[in-house]
């Protein structure tokens, strides 16, 4: 019974495999991007980036069709044009980064929605909003990992001047000028992993195997690389279950996905040992001189 249930339907189905390879390596990529995020109180900028990946892609799938190369080459100038602007505007005029962010996903979500109601099917359109992880093929699995690889790689190089953004700006702003450099560094590593996201769980869902399993890790850790284990290890859960649960209800994979990591956050909010509400209500005994 437990075989049939949690086991067979990866042992016996090719898509089901993929679409476990794929979101295991979309969770080790994207859990720390969403942890130093939410740290660093960007959690809605990563959604901005997620919507501005769209009218590239769906450039990209107007010249060459659903191609995976021309749609995240596309998906990947859009979005880092999208944060340049942005960045640009708040620098240069009153407006702040939050609002400029908001105003240029807003129209680049307008613009991807209308290239791909003009041009392509309602079921393209559905493919664009919330992806297609039961079927990732061959190039979009590679894609992922190589994603996942250079994101990982890339965060190693950053580490120290990420996490001390995090903990105090001001010191490292007094002690080093790698503060900015490993900021551009960070939104390009962010903009490659909503593209690996957008290809399997769509534009509107990609940010959340980011942000949902990184607020799992800090119910449960007070320590930055632990928060990252976490996070790393709620997104594969995620996946996992989320498939299951896809497969034997006919939901929808990647919205599975993300219930099944908004379950585990109301659980870690409840239960959580830091801050979860049940440890506030009933805080231990305190030791005693």
């Amino acid at each position: 019974m437990l075989y049939a249930t949690l086991i067979a339907p990866f042992a016996e189905f090719d898509f089901m495999q993929r679409a476990l390879v794929g979101v295991m390596a979309l969770a080790l990529g994207a859990g720390p991007i969403g942890v130093f995020l939410m740290l660093r109180r960007m959690s809605l900028v990563g959604d901005a980036m997620a919507h501005a990946v769209l009218p590239g892609a769906a450039i990209g799938f107007l010249i060459s069709g659903l191609n995976i190369f021309a749609m995240t080459a596309g998906g990947l100038i859009a979005g880092f044009t999208v944060a340049l602007l942005a960045g640009l505007v708040a620098r240069s005029t009153e407006l702040k980064e939050d609002a400029s962010l908001a105003v240029f996903f807003l129209i680049s979500l307008a613009v991807g929605v209308t290239i791909i109601s003009v041009r392509g099917t309602n079921i393209d359109l559905l493919h664009f909003l919330f992806g297609s992880v039961l079927a990732l093929d061959d190039p979009t699995l590679i894609l992922i990992a190589i994603n996942a690889t250079v994101t990982l790689l890339g965060l190693a190089i950053i580490y120290r001047p990420l996490v001390l953004e995090c903990v105090d700006p001001l010191y490292l702003r007094s002690v080093s000028k790698a503060g900015g450099p490993a900021h551009l560094i960070f939104l390009a590593l962010l903009v490659i992993n909503l593209v690996s996201g957008f290809h399997a769980l769509g534009t509107l869902l990609a940010v959340g195997i980011m942000m949902v399993p990184a607020a799992i890790g800090r119910f449960w850790a007070r320590d930055i690389t632990a928060m990252i284990v976490i996070a790393v290890l709620a997104g594969m859960l995620s996946g996992y279950a989320g498939l299951l649960l896809s497969f034997h209800t006919a939901a929808p994979a990647g919205p599975a996905v993300i219930l099944v990591a908004g379950i585990l956050y109301a659980i870690s909010l409840l239960f959580g040992s830091v801050g979860g509400l049940v440890r506030q209500l009933f805080p231990g005994r305190h030791l005693e001189a």
